[in-house]
C-alpha cells in the first residue's frame, strides 16, 4: 500500500467531514455525513487579507465536530499553484495546528463555476439564500466523498 492510498484508508470513513472553501476575502463552509454523502452549506467566514478570525472559526469547527476537514485547493488548469494556493496551503496547516482535526487538501478546480449552476437552478426555484463559495464548500466535502466510495475496501 503506497502513502496515498495509507492516508485515504485511514479518513475514508469519517463520519463527519468539514469543507473549506479558501478565499482572501471570504471563505465557503459547509458540513457534510459520511452516512448519506451529503453536505450542506454553511455560513461565511469574512476574511481578512486572507486570514480568519481564528476564534471565531475554530469555535464553529469545534461546534461541529468533524473527523476530518477538506480544504479546497485553487491550481491553474495547468496543475501549476498560484499565489492563492500556497494561502490555501498556509491556511490547511494552521486549521490542523489550531484543530488538532486531520486536514487533506482537495482540488478545487472548477466548483466555484459548478456552484454558480447549482445556484442557477435554486434561483429558478426560488431557494436560492446561500453564497456560491459556501456550495463550493459544499460541492468539495461531496467529492471527497465520491472519492473515497471507490477507493480500497
Amino acid at each position: 500500500m503506497t502513502n496515498a492510498e495509507s492516508t485515504i484508508a485511514q479518513y475514508r470513513h469519517a463520519a463527519s467531514v468539514m469543507g473549506f472553501d479558501f478565499g482572501s476575502q471570504k471563505m465557503g463552509m459547509a458540513i457534510g455525513q459520511s452516512i448519506t454523502g451529503t453536505a450542506s452549506p454553511l455560513p461565511l467566514v469574512v476574511m481578512k487579507d486572507g486570514i480568519p478570525q481564528w476564534e471565531s472559526l475554530l469555535a464553529i469547527v469545534s461546534q461541529w465536530r468533524p473527523a476530518l476537514c477538506v480544504v479546497g485547493l485553487p491550481l491553474n488548469m495547468d496543475d501549476s499553484e498560484s499565489e492563492l494556493s500556497l494561502r490555501a496551503r498556509k491556511f490547511a496547516r494552521r486549521l490542523r495546528h489550531f484543530s488538532q482535526i486531520p486536514v487533506v487538501m482537495v482540488d478545487e478546480r472548477l466548483t466555484t463555476r459548478e456552484a454558480r449552476e447549482h445556484l442557477k437552478h435554486k434561483e429558478k426555484t426560488g431557494k436560492n439564500h446561500t453564497a456560491a463559495d459556501s456550495v463550493a464548500a459544499m460541492l468539495l466535502v461531496e467529492s471527497w466523498f465520491r472519492e473515497m466510495e471507490g477507493v480500497l475496501p
